[in-house]
């Protein structure tokens, strides 16, 4: 019998509803419109039971056709939003007034990645706002892409350790160098030591640079290192759609992340990775809807 398995990282979005500055430019597959639906087929095929819709924009647009898309779709069952860090009153009110009564609210995310100031995270304001969320328990996606961004994580964690954390696609590790491990290797050792950082395997088909044809070969010592570190309870996997489209189908990076686990780990612990680790973190109890409604 097939794992139940969540992908806890799965992106829409709708040009006509939301403001994507990231897509401005973009020449790829990805400047259009992606409803969920298109995934569909392939999210059967992979074997993928559940999902979490994570934002890919810093607007309250965004989210809100997130939420509705969840309200619609059989198989979501949670979503990472967005909130105005910048602004923590208008961090509590929208929590209050809006999210906090919505069963599929699960997370937010900030594009740090996008911001010039690396130490984005750790501006004051900032810091105040990820202090509500902590109260709330609220967890929060750290978007890595450079070792100055695990570095602010790691300040972030000192400075509010009840603030749960992941690190979006195993924070960029150094894929295509095959460095094994260097200075990312060091600093996710270091975070790993916090119980208040998990590691999220994603994005990994399309992680620093070239990425066209990786194989499970190139990836399996990365997710090696981050469950060795990190732990079964705080690793889960999630598939990047459509980014992963960059680098080939959804289910092939699936088949690769199912084909290492089943390598490495026992039956349960695979379970641990696949399902009761993300559902623990984002605190998912929605259950699954009958019928898929999406339209």
């Amino acid at each position: 019998m097939p794992l139940k398995t969540i992908d806890t990282h799965v992106h829409v979005w709708d040009l006509s509803k939301a403001d994507y500055p990231w897509l401005k430019g973009d020449t790829s597959l990805l400047n259009q419109t992606w409803e969920i639906g298109a995934l569909e087929t392939e999210r059967v095929a992979a074997g993928v039971t559940e999902g979490i819709l994570v934002q890919a924009a810093g607007n309250e647009e965004d989210t809100d056709h997130m939420l509705h898309v969840a309200a619609n779709t059989s198989w979501i069952s949670g979503v990472v939003a967005w909130l105005p860090l910048l602004d923590p009153d208008a961090v509590q009110r929208q929590l209050e007034e809006k999210h906090l009564s919505n069963p599929y609210f699960c997370g937010v995310r900030h594009q740090i990645h996008d911001e010039p100031n690396s130490e984005w995270l750790l501006q004051d304001k900032v810091i105040e706002s990820l202090k509500i969320l902590a109260g709330y328990s609220i967890p929060f996606d750290i978007v890595a892409v450079k070792t100055a961004h695990i570095k602010t994580a790691l300040e972030v964690v000192n400075r509010i350790p009840a603030l749960n954390m992941v690190f979006d696609h195993l924070s960029q590790p150094p894929i295509s160098s095959q460095q094994r491990f260097g200075e990312w290797g060091e600093l996710m050792r270091t975070a790993a030591k916090h119980k208040a950082f998990s590691a999220k395997i994603s994005g990994l088909g399309t992680a620093s640079g070239h990425f066209e044809g990786r194989t499970r070969k190139e990836i399996q010592p990365y997710i090696e290192f981050a469950i060795k570190h990190f732990g079964v309870e705080r690793c889960f996997c999630g598939g990047d759609w459509p980014v992963s489209l960059l680098a080939g189908e959804y289910s092939s990076i699936w088949k690769i992340y199912r084909e290492v686990l089943e390598e490495i780990l026992s039956t349960e612990e695979q379970e641990q990775v696949l399902y009761h680790s993300a559902k623990k973190f984002y605190t998912i109890k929605t259950p699954v809807k009958a019928g898929n409604t999406w339209k």
